[in-house]
């Protein structure tokens, strides 16, 4: 089986990590840190507002049972890609809205998909959803990963609505 990843941001790390474990041809889902300049942070420090890092999930998939664009309907279905820095109660620069593309392919494809979105007049607002590529991924701590799964289930502001 050929796998691909890709790494997404879209608020709390738990809530977005779920969603995409329920997606078929998912293979795994982790959870950390990308998109700033400190290395190997904690989770304290990315609260601190001063690392640069998104609370971020990277993806794996396998693109024989689900495609790339597939995958960004899931992203741009469970949050609201127009607010800057906030997913429901979640405030800061590291819930922010953003897409890490791994590949050429996949900045093109993420690029269209967001630039369709805007044009549909699904949002009266602007999308802030960064398109950047990946940097270095650090894994959060333990106790982040499969939260809900650890914790018997959870609340988050993630509105999963995907159909698979």
């Amino acid at each position: 089986m050929k796998r691909e990843k890709t790494t997404f941001a879209a608020g709390c790390f738990w809530g977005v990590e779920d969603a995409f474990r329920q997606v078929k041809g998912v293979t795994n889902a982790t959870v950390g840190y990308t998109g700033g300049h400190t290395t190997n942070p904690t989770y304290q420090q990315v609260c601190t507002h001063t690392t640069g890092h998104a609370e971020a999930v990277e993806v794996e998939y396998d693109p024989a049972q689900i495609s790339y664009e597939q995958l960004l309907d899931v992203f741009w279905n469970i949050h609201d890609p127009t607010t800057l820095n906030r997913q429901g109660p979640d405030v800061g620069d590291q819930y922010r809205s953003a897409i890490f593309y791994h590949t050429p392919q996949q900045q093109a494809a993420a690029e269209s998909s967001k630039d369709r979105l805007q044009r549909s007049g699904t949002y009266k607002r602007p999308i802030v959803t960064e398109v950047t590529p990946e940097t270095v991924f650090y894994r959060a701590e333990e106790y982040h990963q499969r939260y809900f799964e650890k914790n018997g289930g959870g609340q988050c502001h993630i509105n999963f609505r995907h159909k698979t």
